[in-house]
């Protein structure tokens, strides 16, 4: 069965709509490994700072079938689709790996370029599967983590409460 990687992000309502998103995930998948929870600065436009971290599960879902549920659960949680790449989301949930699948259609591109390019991604990725190696460029997500160029925007693990406030 092929175990999934999933960058979950929010900088809007992002305690609420993390919960939410997770909580979606895990009725759909069953049980869910997951990375710490950091916050890092918005990339590529002026805007509140998002929480982000990594999801993995495995399941019997062809990458058609996970892309869809990943679309389905977020439009349930507010996400606003429009032209703009980079804009405020109440709930991004990008398909970053599908077992060790290398694929670049007109719908995703697995494993997800943003792996190499943005902290928030890599780091939560080294974090929880140390060992695993990246499809393309034969190194372990540790490996990578270790070469990375740190010097971007600030990015730091943050306690999260998986139970909403009473």
């Amino acid at each position: 069965m092929p175990q999934v990687f999933v960058g979950v992000g929010s900088n809007v309502k992002r305690d609420a709509s993390i919960r939410a998103g997770v909580a979606d995930l895990r009725a759909h998948y069953g049980e869910l490994l997951l990375s710490s929870v950091y916050e890092s600065e918005a990339v590529g436009f002026a805007g509140d700072a998002f929480y982000n971290l990594v999801v993995a599960f495995d399941t019997p879902d062809s990458i058609d079938t996970v892309a869809d549920v990943l679309a389905a659960i977020e439009d349930r949680n507010g996400r606003r689709r429009g032209s703009e790449k980079f804009t405020p989301r109440t709930l991004d949930l990008d398909l970053l790996l599908y077992a060790d699948e290398i694929i670049s259609s007109e719908r995703f591109h697995v494993p997800r370029d943003e792996i190499l390019r943005y902290a928030f991604v890599l780091w939560p990725l080294a974090e929880m599967a140390p060992d695993l190696i990246h499809p393309q460029v034969g190194k372990s997500f540790t490996q990578l983590w270790e070469k990375f160029d740190k010097d971007g925007p600030a990015l730091r693990p943050v306690p999260f409460s998986w139970q909403a406030p009473i």
